[in-house]
């Protein structure tokens, strides 16, 4: 594909950001089954939030280019092959993960209406509703805005300007499929497996199928696939993912008393567990703080399968995860820890080489770094354009109440101020290292 020649050409009609409502990630469609059958009444919000404050976005995109995005999206309806391949498609292993109820509510489902104004140099973007229909956004929105901003970097670039981008990133990106082909030779190809996580933060939607195909032609049997559920149809991969922290934030959000509050998180994993069976669990942490989930967690959580941990150093957070086994009296050699906050390529080649034997796997969910990283390959003096931005879209409030999120780095903290302090007075800060969010 002309990647350069299309962007260069595109019209809305043949390149609308969001072509479909399976360009998503595989945990929505899961964490969505399972809204709709213990959930179906539950109101929330998701609001887009903005951590790169020095992007002024409002100032960046068009709000008229951006409405015209979200409204195509809206039009989107899944197709009945979109449904068919879900309904019948084999994942992690097991037949028919979508049950016949769920692709009936798919097949009439839309994406709900949105509020959008400006305020300042940002946008304000918000969605309300039915807590299944709502999630659904989250995704699509992010890929609009981020693409949006991507085309407006490009926007006035020559033809060749646009080429030469594009052949630096291809070269840049392929550079890295080399320093993991090299990590091959070290540790073997069974220990390293790698995953793209890139949807939310991508370029855009061509640059992510051609770093997916990159991967799967440089790194063979290492690549195990994509969260992005459109891409892992037409590729033929494995659709990659779990959970996200909309699920704590919003039982915990719900809940009455401190006890309750600080029993959410395990409730999650209960009903996860429950409605999945054993395939899919892996702990995911750090909503509340990994060290504090970890000490109070009942004895159950230490059988599950492995755990994502999503906001601590990659290395300090898979050594803490390996010593708390070892008080349970579980074998790390029969865990994994999957790595997906703002892995690169150096901090790839750092925890593959110093865990491959250490704990049974550490599969990487590269994101931001695969799928969106254009820094220093313009060849005109707009390179702060290009690099990547800690944009993300999370729920603010269920029922009515604030929803918040601590994260094992308090920069990445969510919610209303004062309900934050609550939150750190009920949860603690046991663990938390606050440090600069790049991505």
């Amino acid at each position: 594909m002309d990647i350069a020649g299309r962007v260069y050409n595109h019209t809305f009609k043949i390149d609308p950001i969001v072509r479909t409502l399976l360009d998503t990630d595989f945990y929505k469609l899961l964490m969505q089954q399972m809204i709709l059958d213990l959930h179906p009444n539950t109101k929330v919000k998701f609001s887009l939030i903005n951590r790169t404050k020095s992007v002024p976005l409002a100032k960046i995109v068009s709000e008229q280019e951006l409405r015209e995005q979200l409204d195509y999206a809206r039009t989107l309806r899944f197709t009945n092959s979109e449904l068919i391949w879900l309904a019948g498609n084999t994942f992690y292993g097991q037949d028919q993960m979508f049950m016949p109820k769920y692709i009936d509510w798919l097949r009439n489902f839309q994406l709900p209406e949105y509020d959008l104004r400006v305020e300042g140099d940002q946008f304000v973007l918000d969605f309300e509703g039915d807590w299944a229909s709502v999630s659904a956004w989250e995704i699509p929105a992010l890929s609009i805005m981020n693409e949006l901003r991507a085309r407006s970097a490009m926007r006035g670039m020559s033809r060749f300007e646009i080429d030469v981008l594009y052949a630096r990133a291809k070269a840049k990106l392929w550079n890295k499929v080399e320093r993991i082909r090299f990590l091959q030779t070290q540790v073997g190809d069974d220990a390293v497996k790698i995953s793209d996580f890139g949807t939310r933060r991508r370029h855009g939607f061509l640059w992510q199928r051609w770093a997916i195909e990159a991967l799967m032609e440089g790194i063979g049997s290492s690549f195990t696939g994509t969260s992005n559920v459109k891409h892992a149809m037409d590729v033929g991969v494995e659709a990659i993912g779990t959970n996200a922290h909309e699920l704590p934030m919003v039982y915990t959000a719900l809940a009455n008393t401190d006890e309750e509050m600080i029993a959410a998180q395990y409730q999650v994993l209960s009903d996860w567990s429950d409605f999945y069976g054993e395939r899919l669990r892996v702990i995911l942490p750090d909503a509340y703080g990994t060290t504090g989930f970890l000490r109070r967690a009942p004895e159950f959580v230490a059988k599950w399968k492995g755990i994502r941990p999503d906001s601590k150093d990659p290395v300090e957070g898979v050594n803490e995860y390996i010593e708390w086994l070892k008080l349970k009296g579980e074998n790390p050699m029969e865990k994994i820890a999957i790595l997906s906050d703002g892995m690169d390529i150096d901090s790839i080649e750092k925890c593959v080489k110093l865990f491959h034997d250490k704990i049974g796997a550490t599969p990487i969910g590269w994101g931001t770094n695969l799928t969106n990283d254009f820094a220093g390959c313009s060849p005109i003096d707009n390179d702060a354009d290009f690099k990547s931005m800690s944009l993300v879209c999370k729920v603010t409030e269920a029922e009515g109440r604030p929803a918040v999120k601590l994260s094992d780095n308090p920069t990445k903290a969510t919610g209303p101020k004062d309900e934050v302090a609550r939150y750190l007075r009920v949860f603690g800060t046991e663990g938390m290292v606050e440090h600069a969010v790049k991505v």
